[in-house]
């Protein structure tokens, strides 16, 4: 079982300005300097416009720049959903405005040694079968292939994996994969993708199987506070999860190059340990100054990936839930904007 929450929590303020925090989420670390010395640019980012991809051509473009080189580093995406090209434009970021899935788009691409792989659609998807097949399964083959002499990132999902008990500590890579609705079938259907093509050209791969990655605007932590804020019930039916705060997120996501292999390599990167909803629910209700209301019993298992590997390779990752909590606390109170998109991690039954 998790370990029990404290009963009061220090006050904090924001880490930087509220209107800097796409580049604080972007901060280099020791461990992405040391791994972009070792590897060949230009950079491609596929599906950047989503919630990960402006942090990661952030990590990617300012490390250079620390490294005194000038590799290119492209930004690709339709840019009609979180974020338009401005975001990356004003950074110096090169970007190219295309559909993945159109084929010209796709040929027209620059070649390039390092490929990261971002795209992918969930929410919305269980009233949309097609579009889950096109984006998630379709494209990401198209893709492989376009690039199957390049090294590739493949971002993936812990929900990949069963539901298991807290007292496993979590899926660990080797844990066979048994995908919980049409969503999650995607996901793996993506991997299979790339794990095709790694072995048909000796394709250096690896699956990032991410599982909650969080930052001030989205994330499992978030949907947990703004109920908290607002005094609606949390539930915790699924009453464990795993965390990761989303510069540590992208700073292991790259440094995961260097296991890139063929056969496809996954690799689970989350946070230290199993947390508990009810638990941070508590930890909300302190930091927010409000009386916390919980609907629901917790069921016995829930998504949970132990990431003992990718630690033990790139370092716990630094950034504390506490401090996600005192973050996300102070940005809701200073009335801070945020993305509208709820993670659903109650659901299960895979339908988002």
């Amino acid at each position: 079982m998790p370990p029990p929450i404290p009963s009061s929590l220090p006050a904090a303020g924001l880490p930087c300005p509220a209107d800097a925090v796409d580049d604080f989420l972007g901060t280099p670390t020791a461990g992405v300097r040391a791994t972009l010395a070792r590897t060949p640019g230009p950079f491609l980012i596929l599906g950047a416009g989503g919630k990960i991809g402006l942090h990661l051509c952030i990590m990617l473009q300012r490390t250079l720049a620390e490294l005194g080189r000038t590799d290119r580093v492209v930004a690709v995406s339709r840019f009609r959903t979180l974020r338009d090209r401005a975001a990356f434009e004003s950074r110096g970021i090169e970007v190219v405005a295309g559909d993945l899935g159109d084929p010209d788009v796709l040929a027209r691409l620059p070649d390039a040694p390092t490929v990261f792989f971002l795209a992918g659609v969930k929410f919305g998807t269980a009233e949309a079968p097609h579009l889950l097949h096109r984006i998630n399964v379709e494209i990401p083959q198209q893709v492989a292939e376009r690039f199957a002499r390049s090294r590739i990132v493949a971002f993936s999902s812990g929900c990949v994996y069963p539901f298991v008990t807290p007292a496993t500590g979590g899926a660990r890579e080797d844990t066979p994969a048994a995908p919980i609705g049409d969503y999650a079938a995607s996901c793996l259907a993506r991997e299979q993708a790339f794990t095709r093509v790694a072995a048909a050209h000796g394709t250096p791969v690896v699956l990032i199987r991410l599982n909650y990655s969080i930052e001030f605007r989205y994330g499992l932590l978030v949907d947990i506070a703004q109920a908290v804020l607002a005094g609606r019930p949390v539930d915790v039916t699924t009453g464990y999860v795993n965390v990761i705060w989303q510069n540590d997120a992208v700073a292991h996501s790259i440094q995961a190059l260097e296991l890139a292999g063929a056969p496809a390599v996954p690799i689970n990167i989350t946070g230290a340990g199993t947390l508990g909803v009810r638990d941070l629910a508590r930890r909300f209700g302190i930091a927010l100054g409000r009386d916390v209301a919980i609907s629901g019993h917790e069921a016995d298992t829930a998504w949970l990936n132990n990431a003992s590997l990718s630690h033990e390779r790139f370092g716990r990752p630094p950034t504390s839930v506490d401090t996600m909590i005192r973050w996300i606390a102070a940005w809701l109170r200073d009335d801070g904007e945020t993305w509208g998109k709820p993670t659903g991690f109650e659901r299960r039954d895979g339908r988002f």
